[in-house]
């Protein structure tokens, strides 16, 4: 029974094979790869090639061959012949090979090799010949004189045409140009006279130049056809101009998904930072507030929240950008990343200390800060430098990360609510009493204008040296910009006063008693100029 059962099993396997195989597909026929002989512009008849022997190669093979034969004058066409070689039938001029017609060049075109070898003669021939004529003396000089017929032509159209718009834009501008009216709704100008009419301008000008690119291409193509080194370019000029085109036509629409999707984006982008451009104004001007949120921190915020808002949104389109994924692009990205992070370091520190600034809140826009060496107000707050303006009417740039790393001295923080305490120092004798002294210089205090009798100012002794005592006096003042005029105010107003009552203000290099003390008498105050 089992043997049986294979006897069947195998009966049935040799039956189905043929109808399994009949209804395969058949193989599909081999590309086969062939390149076409040229002489000049002239096709002559496609080769083949194998992999060793690709069909460029031995497409440009013949044609060096087919040239220096054509150059050669002294070879007489009727010398070509198709004789039998070891490979196929062999072309010659006379003893010179041209080419060899393989029997897998005749299945190519269907027919014989000794056919397709009078096939390829007949047409050697003729190229040849045609080749020869074109390059005769009286042929060149011919081609010569027309094209230079057709450029004089040409310079004698392009000045007419020239000529032929500037009247017609001279004639616009007279007819047209005054009457030409702000186009608007209401109040609102949509578009002035003036643009209007450079707009008309604009239009006239295009419509020149086109005519003029098409003159010249059409000049191009004429002259050119003349010459049989030239010819070639003449009948693929249409195409190398109209091929750039198309490709950008073409890789414009393939782009018009990704283009409509980033459009939205954008738009998308920009009303969400309309809105938040609009809640930061609000925080600055106290119209909103939020709890430990200083309207000062709304600037540089919405500078850093928009900054976020665009990378990401950079982020999210950058696939779509046209080459995105192109070896190029990517190069390109990476190397504008390394020059940025090699040549902005710096700048990058100074950015980050003014955020850092801000939010410290060191100082604000109009204070009196000192750093370093450097006093005055500030007048701008930058992202890399903070500005101030001295005294002096000097304006110091200092970069935010050198004020970052260093000591700032602000004399308005307190000075808006406490008052700034100026203070001054003199040395007196222990022959003077000391309570005179500190009446003196609180009385010289209350003179002197900018400083605040409330808190009151007060003295005290820094020390008890060997001949005097040293006396500081302090005051209170809100105006810390007006420093170096209270300053001077009241060093006169020191001077007048010790004067008044006749005690010397001691030198630090005092060594012994004058005969006549260091004062000036009132009588002598305003002696001249004075």
């Amino acid at each position: 029974m089992a043997k049986a059962l294979i006897l069947v099993v195998l009966t049935f396997a040799c039956l189905a094979g043929p109808v399994v195989a009949a209804e395969k597909d058949p193989a599909p026929a081999p590309v086969v790869d062939t390149v076409m002989v040229k002489l000049d512009y002239m096709p002559l008849f496609p080769v083949r090639g194998v992999q060793a022997y690709t069909a460029e190669e031995r497409a440009a093979a013949i044609r060096e061959r087919i040239e220096k034969i054509a150059d050669d004058r002294s070879i007489n066409m009727d010398t070509l012949t198709a004789v039998d070689g070891e490979l196929g039938i062999e072309i010659r001029a006379g003893q010179e090979l041209i080419v060899t017609v393989l029997d897998a060049d005749a299945v190519l075109e269907a027919v014989s090799p000794r056919i397709l070898a009078q096939v390829y003669i007949k047409k050697i021939r003729q190229a040849i010949t045609e080749y020869r004529e074109q390059r005769t003396p009286a042929v060149i000089f011919k081609d010569i004189g027309f094209a230079s017929l057709a450029s004089l032509i040409l310079a004698v159209v392009l000045v007419l045409l020239l000529k032929l718009f500037r009247y017609i834009i001279s004639r616009l501008e007279k007819r047209y140009r005054r009457g030409m009216q702000d186009i608007g709704i209401q109040a609102l100008k949509l578009l002035r006279a003036e643009q209007l009419w450079n707009l008309l301008i604009s239009v006239v000008k295009l419509i020149r130049l086109i005519i003029l690119l098409v003159l010249i291409y059409s000049y191009l193509n004429f002259v050119l056809s003349f010459f049989p080194w030239t010819r070639s370019l003449a009948l693929n000029l249409f195409t190398h101009v109209l091929n750039p085109l198309e490709t950008i036509g073409l890789a414009f629409i393939d782009f018009l998904p990704n283009l409509i999707f980033i459009v939205i984006i954008v738009l998308l982008t920009r009303y969400v930072l309309k809105g938040i451009r609009i809640m930061f104004i609000a925080l600055e001007h106290k119209r909103v507030t939020f709890a430990g949120f200083e309207p000062e921190w709304a600037r540089p915020t919405y500078k850093i929240v928009r900054l976020l808002v665009i990378v990401f949104i950079l982020v999210i389109i950058y696939p779509y950008i046209p080459g995105a994924d192109s070896p190029a692009f990517k190069g390109i990205s990476i190397l504008l990343g390394v020059l940025i992070s090699l040549g902005s370091s710096s700048a990058i520190s100074n950015i980050i200390a003014g955020y850092t600034m801000t939010y410290r809140r060191a100082f604000k826009i109009g204070d009196r800060i000192q750093v370093g060496d450097a006093c005055g107000d500030v007048t701008a707050m930058r992202l890399l430098v903070t500005h101030l303006r001295t005294p002096k009417n000097e304006e110091v740039v200092i970069p935010n990360s050198l004020i970052l790393s260093s000591n700032v001295t602000n004399y308005n923080t307190i000075a808006r609510s406490q008052g700034l305490i100026l203070h001054t120092s003199v040395t007196i004798g222990y022959d003077t009493p000391w309570r005179q002294v500190h009446t003196l210089l609180e009385q010289a205090a209350q003179r002197t204008p900018g400083i605040q009798s409330d808190p009151k100012p007060f003295v005290l002794q820094k020390s008890l040296e060997d001949f005097y005592v040293h006396y500081e006096l302090n005051a209170y003042t809100d105006h810390p910009q007006s420093m170096a005029r209270i300053y001077s105010a009241l060093h006169q107003n020191i001077q007048d006063l010790f004067n008044e009552y006749g005690v010397q203000i001691m030198s630090p290099h005092y060594e012994r008693d004058p005969e006549k003390p260091k004062v000036v008498p009132p009588a002598e105050w305003h002696a001249p100029p004075a």
